[in-house]
């Protein structure tokens, strides 16, 4: 019987040892070579695949304020950096001093993944006559394809996925492995072989033969999607996303497929579309979490204002009460924010917004929607230095300064920056007049009523802190808890607290009524001994002290004066030009003609001011200064242009040719031929009044007039370019010259 053993034992040795052989084609050879494969390495490869696929997932994080890519996953000039493993786990049969070295280091899973491939390869292909006899090495070269793609080397992976397919073109996974080659090439820029491909796949074997695998298909015209995006094929990247979500079985690709198709509808304005594409997400069971959810907040941005919008804001906040939608509170908090905004309820919006804001969670990105949308609201209400605040925040917050919409607030900041500073300016100056206008009595008066109201404040805010010292910080805390029902004076303990902290804060006062008052400081003799009192008064609460501030002189007066009137007639234009709120402006600059202003701003007062009668309709307004423009400054090119304004100008000359002469006017400036180039300036205009380059004949004219004309000739022609292209450049110019020249 021992014998018998030994026999079976000596030829099953040797069978195996026979069957390693990958030259010999026998059906031991084939089986053994098939199972080691698939059930050892190409398992273990799979499996570190799988876990690098694990990673990505986990943490890619999507951004829903633009449109999610419908691969997530963004390739950058460094190669994807992943967490490393240990190769341990994943050796196999192998043993010895290599399987130390191998469990010894620590790779990517994807690089894992290939290397298990290769080895797949090398060890266990069994290529005898030219033809492949191991049927699992179709699949090593597909997952050694994919691992090259995730690793960032799209150029060796499509090598892998053209072998499979030159060299097993029946196999089962030949359909996935063209859709892998396809995205290699999206990713390398060659979109149209990748677009022929597919839809050669998609399209026509689909048609003229047995019908794809609906997995081949979801994966496919996802696939074809991401190309048509790449060439900003919008319309056939919509239809194929649509073909895409017929099937679900990828439920996280589904659910991206439908989330990006609503998005889509939704930049084109269509929103029943998009409401509908979103929809789609919500009754799909299997959909993760997050596209619920965002699914949610994108139905609410496309509702339309009416009864629907009464539900979708009912059902806003009863996700908010949900304790699950936590990481998405200051997402939902600012939806319901722009709806109660379009329904005209500001101060729900803003208390919505706000409540955005203090989410702990809360996203930079998800933070400057909320701040923009603040800045807006507080704007319109012509509140503009919160807005000016809020638009501050959002450029603190971005991390993006070349976004299109940061950029708009950047405007906004730097627009409103001016715009304060001259509001100041006339609040404070026109504050200090007032007073300056004043009575010796009527001043007195006036500081005394202030100091009486500055002292209640005061008082009050001592008392307040009093208060808190005595029944917050002691009775309030744990000698609370340990003496708890005894009034506070009963306790000991407490009463030493409260004395030295009363002490601390206020110092030795007497026991005598106004004992709150600088002037009742006790300070301790250094000597030791006895205390002597303050006698000198705070300035805060001198008459004197405020008297002594207020300007007397006349120049000083003149010079405030004109520094407000400055501001007044700057406030008119940035609120005429750069925010286009004309009654603000023509508030500002009817208020400056009323308060004599300089004779060089009067006539620009009057153009704006009629400009802006005649494009609210008020004819009245708009006849008056129409004719003082033209009685009182006949000769000026205001006057000019308000006599002719239905003449139709026309373009006479081409771009080309108008640089050209602009060229030439230019020649003769340096020439110091000034008059010839007013000349020639007042020749050309007339004929390119739609050109982009009449400010720069307009200031090219002004510099000439001002070498040979006075003075005055020279302010009013720099003048007509900074009232007619104030946004300009040149307009800018001219107003730094101006006020050059005014010094």
């Amino acid at each position: 019987m021992k014998y018998i053993q030994k026999i079976v034992w000596i030829a099953l040795f040797f069978t195996i040892v026979f069957s390693c052989s990958t030259k010999k084609d026998t059906v031991i050879n084939r089986n053994y070579h098939v199972l080691t494969t698939k059930y050892n390495v190409l398992f273990n490869g799979k499996e570190a695949f799988k876990k690098g696929l694990i990673v990505i997932n986990e943490t890619y994080e999507d951004n829903f304020w633009k449109q999610l890519p419908i691969e997530p996953l963004e390739f950058k000039e460094e190669t994807i950096i992943l967490p490393k493993i240990s190769t341990g786990g994943f050796s196999g049969f192998d043993s010895g001093e290599k399987s130390q070295k191998e469990s010894s280091k620590s790779i990517s899973p994807f690089d894992l993944a290939e290397e298990k491939a290769v080895k797949a390869i090398q060890k266990h292909s069994m290529n005898i006559g030219n033809k492949e006899r191991n049927r699992q090495i179709d699949d090593a070269y597909l997952l050694l394809g994919k691992a090259r793609y995730y690793s960032q080397r799209f150029i060796p992976a499509i090598e892998a996925f053209n072998y499979v397919i030159a060299n097993y073109p029946t196999a089962s996974l030949i359909n996935e492995t063209k859709i892998w080659r396809a995205k290699s090439n999206i990713r390398l820029g060659n979109e149209k072989f990748a677009i022929e491909t597919l839809q050669l796949l998609l399209v026509v074997r689909d048609t003229l033969e047995a019908n794809l695998p609906d997995d081949i298909k979801e994966k496919g015209y996802t696939a074809l999607a991401m190309a048509y995006v790449q060439t900003d094929s919008l319309q056939k990247a919509k239809e194929s996303l649509l073909k895409a979500t017929r099937t679900t079985i990828d439920r996280e690709q589904a659910a991206r497929n439908m989330f990006i198709l609503g998005q889509m509808y939704a930049s084109e304005n269509k929103k029943d579309s998009a409401r509908n594409a979103f929809k789609r997400i919500l009754d799909f069971k299997k959909a993760p979490y997050k596209f619920k959810i965002r699914a949610e907040i994108e139905i609410a941005k496309n509702v339309s204002k009416g009864s629907s919008s009464v539900d979708v804001l009912k059902n806003l906040k009863k996700r908010i009460k949900d304790r699950d939608n936590r990481p998405y509170l200051d997402a939902l908090y600012y939806q319901v924010g722009v709806i109660e905004e379009g329904k005209d309820s500001i101060s729900l919006a803003i208390e919505n917004y706000n409540k955005s804001l203090r989410v702990k969670s809360a996203q930079p990105q998800q933070k400057t929607y909320t701040y923009e949308s603040l800045g807006n609201l507080y704007f319109k209400n012509n509140e503009f230095q919160l807005a000016s605040a809020y638009f501050d925040s959002v450029l603190k917050v971005s991390t993006d300064s070349t976004e299109l919409r940061i950029r708009r607030a950047k405007r906004k900041f730097k627009n409103l920056a001016s715009l304060i500073k001259f509001e100041e300016t006339v609040r404070v100056n026109d504050s200090i007049l007032s007073i300056a206008a004043m009575s010796n009595e009527e001043q007195g008066a006036y500081f005394q009523a202030y100091i009486d109201v500055l002292k209640k404040k005061d008082e009050a805010a001592a008392q307040k802190k009093l208060n808190q010292l005595a029944f917050g910080n002691s009775f309030g805390t744990s000698l609370q808890s340990t003496n708890k029902g005894k009034w506070y004076f009963y306790n000991g303990q407490s009463l030493s607290f409260g004395k030295n902290e009363f002490q601390k804060n206020w110092g030795n006062r007497a026991l005598e009524d106004n004992w709150r008052w600088s002037s009742q400081l006790k300070i301790s003799n250094p000597q030791g001994g006895e205390t002597q009192q303050e006698t000198t008064l705070s300035s805060r609460y001198d008459v004197a002290s405020y008297l002594a501030t207020i300007p007397a002189s006349a120049a000083t007066i003149d010079s405030l004066k004109i520094e407000r009137n400055e501001g007044l007639y700057e406030l008119g234009l940035i609120y005429k030009q750069q925010f286009v709120n004309l009654p603000l402006s023509i508030q500002k600059l009817e208020r400056l003609r009323t308060l004599a202003p300089e004779e060089n701003k009067i006539l620009p007062i009057y153009y704006h001011l009629y400009q802006m009668y005649s494009e609210i309709d008020d004819e009245e307004k708009a006849a008056f200064f129409k004719h003082k423009i033209l009685t009182e400054y006949a000769e000026t090119k205001f006057a000019q242009i308000i006599q002719f304004p239905n003449k139709k100008l026309t373009d006479e000359t081409s771009i080309n040719e108008t640089e050209e002469f602009y060229k030439k006017c230019y020649y003769l400036y340096k020439e110091e031929q000034y008059e010839k180039v007013v000349q020639k300036i007042e020749e050309i205009v007339p004929t390119i009044q739609n050109s982009i380059l009449i400010p720069k004949f307009e200031l090219l004219k002004a510099f000439a007039i001002g070498r040979y004309q006075e003075r005055d000739a020279y302010i009013k022609a720099l003048e007509f370019v900074l009232v007619q292209y104030g946004n300009t450049e040149e307009g800018v110019k001219a107003k730094q010259i101006v006020k050059q020249l005014r010094k």
